[in-house]
């Protein structure tokens, strides 16, 4: 048995696609994988900002591209990279044990974000997190950054800027989490929908590959997950609208904390539903933040 993984080229795709490999071996005994590596629109064009790029799914179109065309078996993509409308003919067959979804500050001099002093500069090329760092310190200076998260921590270790906003998670599995100086904690510091989550994606008509992938599925990660995916979807947008979610599983019951950022945003809202009505929390959610923006805007 042969298993071919479609991955982007970076090394925290990589280091994914080998986390996602090494469970797959674990679970379906005599499986072999081999790596595909793929260039997606967003890594042939790292000078513009995410929403500039005028495409929803700019790192994930060319992975799927790869197993829609015969050259991969599997696709393994960072969840919150994914657009929100299923692409015909592939399906997530499984989403594993998720890593930690929060936010952290990599910062020059090891300041935790109440610490940065006035008119320091703090990377990040999200939307979302750049209206967050604002409603929290309003006194920096955002600015745009992009590339892996190695040249990322690079940029302010160097002196390019002061701090930088990323993922824990992206941190941890590219093997920088000695950069972190502070964890951004939920609900104040909300991380994208779907943040720290894997997707293990395969073609709807193939079976044989669906079996080896659905032995590494939790059940509890998709559940949060698809709380939240449900929340970014009714939205109506992808992973550039500046939305974070977070879901948590106790046992039953499924908690979501949600808000969307910007100018003269309403605070999160919190709600709780059983895991079984994931979607239908999702969705609650989408229309309560829609509504307290449509009433402020009259």
């Amino acid at each position: 048995m042969k298993a071919r993984i479609a991955t982007r080229r970076s090394p925290l795709a990589r280091a994914q696609a080998a986390l996602v490999a090494d469970l797959l071996v674990a679970a379906n005994p005599g499986l072999q994988v081999e790596f595909v590596p793929v260039v997606t629109a967003g890594d042939r064009d790292r000078s513009k900002p995410i929403e500039e790029l005028g495409e929803r799914g700019v790192f994930s179109r060319g992975v799927q591209a790869a197993l829609l065309d015969g050259r991969a078996d599997i696709a393994v993509h960072s969840y919150k990279d994914l657009p929100t409308a299923p692409l015909a003919g592939l399906r997530i067959a499984a989403v594993p044990v998720r890593a930690d979804p929060r936010d952290a500050l990599v910062s020059r001099g090891g300041e935790g974000l109440s610490e940065l002093p006035g008119g320091a500069t703090v990377g990040t090329g999200s939307a979302r997190r750049s209206a967050q760092v604002r409603a929290v310190r309003p006194d920096l200076r955002v600015h745009p950054l992009r590339g892996n998260v190695g040249t990322r921590v690079a940029k302010v270790q160097d002196g390019e800027l002061d701090a930088a906003v990323l993922a824990v998670a992206g941190l941890e599995r590219a093997g920088l989490a000695d950069a972190i100086a502070d964890v951004l904690e939920p609900p104040s510091f909300l991380p994208a929908p779907a943040q720290g989550a894997l997707a293990v994606e395969v073609r709807t008509d193939r079976s044989d590959v669906e079996r080896w992938v659905e032995r590494i599925n939790d059940a509890d990660s998709r559940a949060a997950v698809r709380s939240e995916r449900a929340y970014l979807r009714d939205l109506r947008g992808g992973c550039t609208v500046p939305a974070g979610a977070l879901a948590t599983v106790d046992g039953e019951e499924l908690r979501l904390a949600a808000g969307l950022f910007g100018d003269g945003e309403d605070p999160p809202l919190t709600l709780r539903g059983r895991v079984t009505d994931a979607d239908a929390l999702g969705r609650q959610a989408a229309a309560r933040v829609l509504a307290a923006r449509e009433q402020a805007a009259q």
